[in-house]
């Protein structure tokens, strides 16, 4: 359904006022590749992953996905899907109708939209619960809907958000499992934000660590680990 896409940051930077939130960073993350930004709060990470997915302007550098330059695309041509740490779901909206309006925000309609869905929730394994209301799933479901959501028009970059931050140790720990599996499955490239270094050892292929809105260390988790 998805194949990944290289992701450059080149000397990226974010100014609040005199604070500086992001400090020249250059990172080159590979296709297919599954990347955490690890640090504590106020490390930055956030706000990159803002600028990546259109939410934040960046106040100097540039982003590109695969040759193409991104940086001042609005959110909708950048083919990237974002799934938050609170899901962001439209609580009025009917699952299938969360994860079609992804499409529907680029202009895609009838069957097309119909068999994206459904193979997106068949993906995640919610097939059967297109027609439920978000506050009828538990922790689990309504994260894979925002999964679906993200996946349903084929990025070439997914972007998440401390996505497993509100899910208890047991399913948090499953799904860790479940996403590293679905993302080698589509070979999408993933880049996940987390402050919590088991999470970030346990999933990635490599870690970027920052701090106070630099990066300190890009490595695998074994050099990481060292």
């Amino acid at each position: 359904m998805s194949r990944g896409e290289p992701l450059r940051l080149e000397r990226l930077c974010k100014q609040y006022g005199t604070v500086r939130a992001v400090s020249d960073i250059s990172v080159q993350i590979e296709a297919g590749e599954f990347v955490s930004f690890l640090g504590p709060s106020g490390s930055g990470k956030t706000t990159t992953l803002m600028m990546v997915a259109g939410f934040e302007t960046p106040s100097a550098g540039q982003i590109f996905v695969g040759a193409r330059p991104i940086t001042r695309l609005p959110v909708h041509r950048r083919n990237i899907g974002v799934v938050f740490q609170n899901y962001a779901l439209f609580p009025h909206l009917s699952v299938f109708e969360n994860v079609a309006f992804a499409l529907k925000m680029r202009g895609i309609s009838g069957y097309d939209i119909r068999a994206g869905v459904a193979a997106a929730l068949d993906l995640v394994q919610l097939g059967e619960y297109g027609g439920r209301m978000p506050h009828e799933l538990s922790g689990g479901q309504q994260q894979r809907v925002a999964l679906a959501r993200a996946l349903v028009f084929r990025p070439g970059v997914i972007l998440m958000d401390e996505p497993l931050g509100a899910l208890d140790k047991q399913l948090r720990e499953h799904m860790q499992l479940e996403l590293k599996r679905l993302q080698k499955s589509l070979g999408t490239t993933m880049v996940f934000v987390t402050h919590d270094q088991s999470e970030a050892l346990t999933m990635s292929d490599r870690i970027v660590v920052m701090n106070e809105g630099k990066v300190e260390q890009i490595g695998t988790p074994e050099e990481i680990y060292e």
